[in-house]
């Protein structure tokens, strides 16, 4: 999927990238990989960069708690954005840019007004 996207993204540095459905985290690792390569020459500094491209062009919006945490981990190395071990070391919360929000399921029927599950 990333290979068919211009080369000239990825030297790009106001381009920015979601990901709706986040799950582990691999497809904006990639994004990541990527950015850090095309970037070298704009900002050459290896932990600029990737603060650069952490805080301002990689996001995700995961699925559920767990893959929100896979995500940060394979992102940040680490389940919180703001921690010790993450290798962005901008952030002031634990997300980072991986968002969830747990909702409680809105029954019409059998079914879920927001993602359409069965109710049993």
């Amino acid at each position: 999927m990333l290979d068919l996207l211009p080369q000239e993204v990825w030297h790009d540095s106001s381009t920015t990238f979601l990901d709706p459905f986040t799950k582990t985290g691999v497809f904006l690792r990639e994004i990541t990989r990527r950015l850090l390569k095309g970037l070298e020459d704009e900002i050459p500094d290896l932990q600029k960069r990737i603060d650069h491209i952490l805080n301002y062009q990689v996001w995700g919006i995961a699925i559920t708690e767990l893959t929100a945490l896979l995500s940060r981990r394979t992102l940040y190395c680490s389940k919180k954005a703001n921690s010790k071990y993450s290798i962005d070391d901008m952030f002031d919360t634990p997300d980072g840019h991986i968002h969830y929000k747990a909702i409680e399921h809105m029954w019409a029927g059998d079914r879920c007004v927001y993602c359409g599950a069965k109710r049993d």
